[in-house]
């Protein structure tokens, strides 16, 4: 206990150190080691002793006002809650410098195109500056003190600024132009005198002439325009016809258009057989005919036992009058269109058809001498055509043209007498039924129209989403079917009397279209439906 009281007082005092002081009087002395530094080295004794060591708590530690010179603040500072020296202000950064930043990117901004100073402005101001520079076309410069304004202080129209001694809207006192006076109207009672607010003005022109220099311009246009777009009116191919038979009337005086009585069939009766039978063997081959189209193939039969085809490709190869009885011969051919015959025609009786082409004209052909009757033409190509079925409408007929509409023309005038106008794709098929007071049309549209003879307004319209286009519509002998060659593989058959609805449980597949309008036609005895692909060289 003695010596832990003896070792607190040593600590306390410097008496050590005023002896070193009093006893060094010039001889050097070795200074004795103090034996409790080395305590913590030496191995502990066994025994009840202990002895305290002597430590420093309190080293001294640089002060940090002594490292730095000043108080740095952040850059991107924008309030600084004292006041600093001007050497705080704008001391520099701290840190490395970006060896790669360019000058560029290093120059303070606020904004995307670089640093834009804050600015105040008057909004009166702004409003007056903008409603004068629209007005008169000058306004104050913005870059330029407004107390030392001169005239080179304005921008746009500069001259008038001097003229107008730089007087905005509101100081220039231009007064405004007069409203426009109206002719009075009359009295409301009065109907035909009265023109209310659609009166024409006093000094109103009724018709524009634009001057020498528009005008000029206006003809080079229109010129230029009509040499670049103009469409050269075709002119009607030379009509001419060949007759192939050596003699044209028989030792009788009878025509080709005599019906046949020596075949062993009644042509004349238009009775259908009790029972129709499909054909098993080819009976005969129509030759003569060259790159045969079947998109453009068109037959056509009629009583006298001939059949008028046009089988060919897009070259303008000429319908051509063949035998079905008798020697099955080539009787006569029909020149007289440019391009391409598109569809084929007969009249009831078989004396006349029509033909349309992709020369844009229709013509009629007498069927006994071969010559063109007339020719009709809206610049338009037509893509079928039919006659009206009643007898007292014989000289009125229909064509579905490329042009989305219907046109009837009267072969007496040679003019147009109707349109219907409401397909929205070229029209494709006319099928007259309802004992020919209605007819039906199809067209790319993939649209049904049924239309009433004369009225230029459908009062049927059928269009699905499913539906494709039909190109190839038959009506049925008994006239109470409609049978169409749907574009997507299909037959289908529409009801051909009042609410044309389709028949679902009647929808004939398994076939391939391939693109091509196939024909459609049924048996006599309505037994069978047959499906015409003339894609060869022949006509079965």
């Amino acid at each position: 206990m003695s010596a832990t009281i003896a070792s607190l007082v040593s600590y306390g005092s410097d008496s050590d150190s005023e002896n070193e002081s009093e006893s060094n009087t010039g001889v050097a002395k070795v200074e004795p080691v103090d034996p409790d530094a080395m305590v913590h080295l030496k191995p502990l004794k066994s025994g009840p002793t202990m002895s305290l060591a002597v430590l420093n708590s309190a080293p001294e530690v640089a002060v940090k006002e002594s490292v730095e010179t000043g108080t740095h603040l952040d850059p991107a500072l924008k309030e600084v809650s004292f006041n600093p020296t001007y050497e705080t202000m704008f001391a520099p950064e701290f840190g490395p410098v970006n060896p790669f930043k360019s000058q560029q990117m290093a120059a303070p901004r606020n904004m995307l195109s670089g640093y834009a100073e804050p600015a105040h402005l008057n909004d009166f101001m702004f409003e007056q500056q903008r409603r004068t520079f629209s007005t008169y076309g000058y306004a104050l410069d913005p870059s330029v003190d407004t107390h030392q304004v001169t005239t080179s202080g304005y921008i746009g129209a500069v001259d008038e600024a001097e003229k107008n001694k730089g007087l905005t809207v509101f100081e220039s006192g231009h007064k405004k132009s007069e409203k426009r006076k109206k002719i009075k109207g009359g009295d409301a009672e009065e109907i035909d005198n009265f023109l209310g607010p659609w009166a024409k003005y006093i000094d109103e022109k009724d018709v524009a002439k634009p001057s020498e220099d528009e005008q000029k311009e206006l003809d080079e246009i229109t010129a230029k325009r009509q040499k670049k777009g103009r469409n050269e009116e075709e002119a009607p191919g030379e009509e001419k016809t060949i007759l192939h038979v050596k003699d044209m009337y028989d030792y009788q005086g009878r025509s080709y258009l005599h019906v046949p009585q020596d075949v062993g069939i009644n042509l004349r009766s238009a009775e259908a057989p009790d029972k129709c039978y499909l054909p098993k063997k080819q009976i005969h081959v129509w030759g003569g005919h060259t790159k045969v189209n079947s998109e453009s193939a068109v037959v056509r039969l009629f009583s006298a036992g001939l059949v008028l085809c046009r089988a060919d490709s897009f070259i303008s190869f000429p319908p051509q009058l063949w035998e079905v009885y008798g020697e099955r011969r080539c009787i006569r051919t029909f020149i007289g269109h440019s391009k391409a015959v598109r569809d084929i025609c007969y009249n009831n009786t078989g004396t006349q058809f029509l033909s349309a082409a992709y020369d844009r004209y229709l013509k009629l052909w007498d069927s006994e001498t071969g010559q063109c009757i007339s020719r009709f033409t809206n610049r338009k190509v037509p893509y079928c055509v039919k006659f009206n079925p009643d007898e007292d409408k014989q000289n009125l007929f229909v064509a579905g043209m490329s042009d989305k509409k219907i046109v009837q023309w009267d072969i007496r005038t040679g003019e147009v007498v109707q349109e219907y106008d409401r397909h929205l794709g070229a029209v494709n098929t006319i099928t007259f039924v309802d004992e020919n007071r209605r007819f039906v049309s199809t067209s790319d549209d993939k649209s049904l129209r049924v239309w009433e003879w004369d009225i230029p307004v459908d009062f049927k319209y059928i269009a699905e989403p499913s539906m494709h286009s039909m190109p190839a519509v038959t009506l049925s002998p008994n006239g109470k079917w409609l049978a169409c060659q749907s574009m997507d593989n299909q037959i289908l058959i529409f009801g051909a009397q009042n609410r044309f609805r389709l028949n679902k449980k009647k929808v004939f597949k398994g076939h391939m279209v391939a693109g091509y309008a196939c024909q459609v036609d049924f048996s006599p005895d309505m037994r069978n439906e047959v499906e015409s692909v003339q894609n060869s060289q022949k006509i079965l």
